[in-house]
């Protein structure tokens, strides 16, 4: 009998492969892991599901289900790996919840807790972040019905029947048990992540004052860079700006999500202007209020978000420079940005590119992960690259219709991969009610506000699945977020619809106090296949 799959839309070059358990997900991942498909770039595994993001240029949806279906997924994955055992303090802000919900005291609950054996069976969400199954099978308690806009690193948690350990303060909507002292995720270490799939933990109670000691060490550090003396000056930074590019592809292994620019075209656009390549890293300034002290001739341009810039000389005389264009500044000038006229976020380039860690291999900072360079704020030094660059184009770009508060704006939207989980209701109100802005938004997401909530037809828990940008995922509230560049590599609650990828900029632009009108372009098309018997391919062959 052949296996069956069950192939969910998400999103515009990407789809959800839904599988029978946790076996046959890790079974089919080892064999795309073993057998690359020709224009998969990413393929992350959850609880049942493997998202599969691939490129349009090189591949599409039909060929690559009709690969998956011909692969021979009859022996399963057997993974091994270490044990360790995991310090908590057990004063979460859940445990209490948790212990009503299952029946159970708190004693009985850290007892259990502690006596468990949890195994990784994939990481995921944020980097450092293990997905564990355990064997006690009374763990089982639902998520909180709305995410927390922060959960503490280290912080021991359950949702549904698994456990994780947050590597970073972050949004998250696990119940809290409560918290170790142990880092899951550092960049220093030969392995970054503390746990990989395969590996066992076992959790101990140890209060606040014990010793921490993890017997198989913390791995070797690299020694910090010296500090650069010479280079730009930030003079300005009312929130802190961020060094970003394309992001990191194709590290959802590690835990690892793609991050960069939330505006891509925007930011593509700044280094074409001054002949840079797309993907140099540029500063990322959110609602203005940056500026810059120049310590030698530079060339400079800013798009995005179209904001005034004036360029303070020596001498203390004050001019205006030309947005979206590029522009001279000398030693001793200081170009201030003011706040945007419309949009959020402005895009600064510098010809030749700024000296920047690249961790992972990108330049991005990922807010969610806490990955990537650090911060930029008033008195960062900015040193340029001085690499070659071609010539500067003197053409300007034409102006930039983005949003401003109080507008409303309409997304075009693939539905998928759970629109099935809505009652026809719940699919009207998102199409036909607008939606605000709400200030708990950030990089990783815009939390909106609707006067009516979005209604589920499905009330059971979602076993963790991966995510994408444009991702619209609605919590047991009904009140939808929107997953931009930072958002967690998978989540736990259903995704009714993805922007489409047209719109994926322009979404990164709306700002605080703007509406939304979200417009399905396309039907709802689950595809529910049943694998032949037949022998397994190999991968597409590549082209010339």
């Amino acid at each position: 009998m052949g296996e069956l799959f069950r192939f969910l839309p998400a999103g515009s070059d990407s789809f959800l492969v839904e599988l029978e358990d946790l076996d046959a997900t890790l079974t089919l991942l080892d064999a795309l892991l073993a057998t690359p498909l020709h224009g998969v770039v990413e393929a992350i595994p959850a609880a049942r599901t493997v998202m599969i993001k691939f490129d349009p240029f090189l591949a599409d949806r039909p060929t690559l289900t009709n690969s998956i279906l011909r692969m021979d997924l009859s022996k399963r994955s057997v993974r091994q790996g270490d044990l360790f055992e995991i310090p908590v303090t057990y004063d979460g802000a859940d445990l209490e919840e948790v212990a009503k919900l299952l029946g159970w005291s708190v004693e009985e609950v850290i007892r259990r807790h502690t006596d468990a054996t949890y195994t990784v069976a994939f990481t995921g969400f944020a980097p450092g972040f293990a997905y564990m199954t355990c064997d006690d099978e009374g763990f089982d308690v639902p998520r909180r019905k709305s995410p927390r806009v922060r959960v503490p690193a280290g912080s021991v948690a359950l949702a549904g029947k698994f456990g994780g350990i947050y590597p970073s303060d972050s949004p998250g909507g696990w119940q809290l048990l409560g918290s170790t002292s142990l880092k899951m995720w550092d960049s220093t270490r030969d392995r970054p992540a503390l746990l990989a799939p395969g590996d066992r933990v076992r959790f101990r109670n140890l209060p606040k004052s014990a010793a921490i000691a993890l017997n198989s060490g913390e791995g070797q550090t690299t020694p910090a860079p010296p500090l650069a003396t010479e280079g730009l000056r930030a003079t300005r930074s009312d929130r802190p700006a961020l060094y970003q590019d394309l992001g990191r592809r194709g590290r959802s292994s590690q835990g690892v999500s793609e991050s960069g620019a939330v505006d891509r075209g925007a930011m593509q656009a700044a280094n074409l202007l001054l002949g840079n390549s797309r993907d140099e890293a540029v500063i990322e300034v959110t609602l203005g209020g940056f500026a810059l002290q120049a310590d030698r001739a530079v060339t400079v341009a800013v798009t995005g978000a179209p904001c005034s810039l004036t360029i303070r000389t020596q001498a203390g005389t004050e001019v205006k420079a030309p947005f979206a264009r590029a522009f001279a500044l000398d030693a001793g000038d200081e170009l201030s940005m003011g706040v945007p006229s419309a949009g959020m976020r402005s895009y600064l380039a510098l010809r030749g590119g700024f000296v920047v860690e690249r961790v992972l291999g990108s330049a991005a900072t990922d807010t969610l992960a806490k990955v990537g360079p650090e911060v930029i704020q008033a008195g960062s030094l900015l040193v340029p690259a001085a690499k070659l660059a071609s010539a500067v184009d003197p053409i300007p770009l034409e102006p930039y219709d983005l949003p401003g508060a109080g507008d409303v704006v309409e997304l075009d939207v693939i539905p998928g991969p759970r629109t099935d989980w809505f009652t026809q209701a719940g699919i009207e109100t998102l199409q036909t009610q607008e939606w605000h802005v709400t200030p708990h938004s950030s990089r990783i997401g815009m939390r909106l506000s609707g006067s009516s909530p979005i209604e589920r037809s499905v009330q059971k828990e979602l076993p963790s699945e991966g995510t994408v940008l444009g991702a619209i995922q609605v919590p047991a509230d009904g009140q939808p977020v929107l997953f931009l560049a930072d958002h967690p590599l998978t989540g736990g609650y259903p995704v009714i619809g993805v922007v489409a990828g047209h719109h994926l900029d322009l979404a990164g632009q709306i700002p605080i106090g703007a509406r939304i009108r979200f417009k399905l372009i396309a039907a709802f098309d689950p595809q529910v296949r049943v694998a032949e018997p037949l022998a397994p391919v190999a991968s597409i062959p590549q082209e010339d």
